[in-house]
């Protein structure tokens, strides 16, 4: 049966509720947040690596390549579909015949004609192998030995929506009678646009043997479900529910008063957890914070214990950012402390370290100091400001020793810092004072390396988050610029280098600098905080 609306492939990876509002003649009048600037610079850069993918292929192939303009989607379908009657080897930017009776629509990158139907390609701006082997692969210029060859340095990286997305590619050609009717191959070209990474649609390389197109048919069929019922104004099949793609959603200030008029538990707990709450019937977050945890009939929860859970709702009753969950707060420090931040521009490098030294005299000045290249990125500079923080650092570690005292090196959630440490030994390894794989690693896992964030989520419980721009306010600390956020430093520092192609901008290469110092000097005054009797003017969750 025809269905009522028709959706692209985003859907399958998109929130329920957003669905609904999408497609609900009602919300159409609503008021929605600005998009998102961060989103929309990723978007620019996702677009502009598919032009140069483009064009290289372009070419290569000649008189092959097709590509459909831009245009009115009406006008794009009708030139897809005399490229594919003509059977066109390769067609660029193809919106695909829409399939009334499926309710899909969508677009694909490039698909590549074979002797009984046509393969998809998506080209994305992240990573889609990593070191090691079983991917099966084929260099960008051979993207027609579809399946590719078992390559011995690479693993599928899992990009669940790539593989969904290339599904419902799948989908919308065998519905035009246009697939590769011998199997389900699939192919995408990553950040670093060499090699076609291959999956196979139809493999069970998903949790619990499942296959990409089995996932997609049974996320699909509840989207329509939740846009159809939206549409024509039968029962909504989704309720507001805080998650994180709320941040960056559209919508949030829709949901987010739902939420807020209703008191919905989802405010203080969030995804799979609320969901376990509401099914034991502790639907806000006066009942969460009324809660006898002893006799509570939740099902085990996976984002945090429920006792954490019921304080962090009392907590919020109460309009307290931060609370103790612990009534002694511990941090290790050490004779000789650095506070380290790292600078990155998405998945393109590393472009700065900051570190602020401070704790007993070891001969080396105490204070700021940024390491850092302003070559757009990716670059071999930044193997230079690397090795510089790398050597200050250890010359720093080395005179500490030396002096029989103690070391410690903070930062403020590891799990990027230690992205790059690695990452940037791997990259630029035999380059001057790049320290090995196994001398970062020997650090990281040291006790000198310290996360500030476990130790914030280890002693308290934080009602709008845990982020450092949330946390470090209770300890006293004010970031000079207003707009100091991890999201604005991705456009600072598009002008800081020219990016656009304008001139670098000197004044946003100052206003970086300034953000690193004040990242580290926030994670010295957070620990000096809650080092010092200060802390225990923080209320005890077990008074509230």
């Amino acid at each position: 049966m025809t269905t009522t609306v028709l959706l692209d492939a985003g859907v399958v990876s998109r929130c329920r509720r957003r669905v609904h509002l999408e497609h609900d003649p009602a919300a159409r009048d609503l008021p929605r947040g600005a998009p998102d600037p961060t989103a929309e610079l990723r978007k620019a850069d996702a677009a502009a690596h598919r032009r140069e993918i483009a064009d290289q292929l372009a070419v290569k192939f000649g008189d092959d390549w097709v590509e459909i303009p831009a245009g009115r989607s009406t006008e794009r379908e009708a030139a897809t579909a005399v490229a594919l009657e003509a059977g066109a080897r390769f067609i660029w930017s193809a919106q695909l015949p829409r399939d009334p009776e499926g309710g899909r629509r969508g677009v694909i990158d490039l698909l590549v004609r074979t002797e009984s139907g046509y393969v998809p390609v998506l080209v994305v701006r992240h990573k889609v192998s990593d070191p090691g082997t079983g991917a099966r692969t084929s260099p960008v210029g051979e993207i027609t030995n579809i399946g590719g060859e078992p390559d011995q340095t690479r693993k599928v990286r899992p990009q669940p929506r790539d593989q969904l997305r290339l599904a419902h590619t799948l989908r919308l050609l065998r519905a035009a009678g246009y697939a590769e009717d011998r199997h389900a191959l699939a192919g995408v070209i990553g950040l670093d646009g060499d090699v076609v990474v291959w999956h196979d649609l139809a493999a069970p390389t998903w949790p619990g043997g499942r296959t990409a197109l089995a996932e997609y048919e049974v996320r699909f069929a509840d989207r329509i479900a939740v846009a159809t019922a939206a549409a024509t104004g039968g029962e909504p099949l989704a309720q507001p529910s805080r998650i994180v793609e709320c941040r960056s959603c559209p919508w949030w200030p829709v949901c987010s008063q739902n939420l807020l008029d209703t008191r919905d538990v989802s405010l203080v707990v969030r995804g799979e957890d609320a969901g376990f709450l509401r099914a034991a019937g502790v639907t806000t977050v006066d009942a969460l914070a009324a809660l006898d945890v002893e006799d509570a009939g939740v099902a085990p929860m996976v984002g945090m214990p429920l006792p954490d859970a019921v304080g962090l709702a009392r907590a919020w009753l109460a309009d307290l950012t931060v609370v103790r969950r612990n009534e002694s707060v511990h941090v290790p420090r050490a004779d000789v402390e650095v506070d380290v931040d790292m600078e990155s521009f998405g998945d393109a490098g590393a472009y700065l370290w900051g570190a602020l030294l401070a704790g007993a005299d070891i001969g080396i000045e105490h204070g700021y100091r940024a390491f850092v290249t302003w070559d757009p990125l990716p670059t071999d500079d930044e193997a230079r400001s690397f090795a510089e923080f790398w050597q200050w650092f250890a010359s720093v570690r080395e005179a500490t020793v030396a002096r029989g005292l103690t070391f410690r090196a903070y930062c403020y959630n590891e799990l990027a810092e230690n992205r790059w440490l690695l990452a940037s030994a791997k990259r630029f390894a035999g380059k001057p004072g790049i320290p090995t794989r196994r001398e970062v690693l020997t650090f990281i896992e040291s006790d000198e390396w310290v996360d500030l964030f476990g130790s914030v989520r280890e002693h308290f419980l934080c009602s709008h988050g845990k982020g450092l721009k949330t946390i470090a306010p209770a300890a006293g600390f004010a970031w000079r610029d207003a707009e100091a956020s991890g999201e604005n430093s991705m456009r600072w520092y598009r002008a800081a280098v020219g990016m656009d192609g304008d001139e670098p901008d000197t004044v946003q290469r100052t206003r970086l600098l300034e953000y690193n110092e004040d990242d580290v000097r926030a994670t010295a005054v957070l620990r000096g905080w809650m080092s010092s009797p200060e802390v225990n003017k923080i209320p005890f969750v077990g008074d509230l």
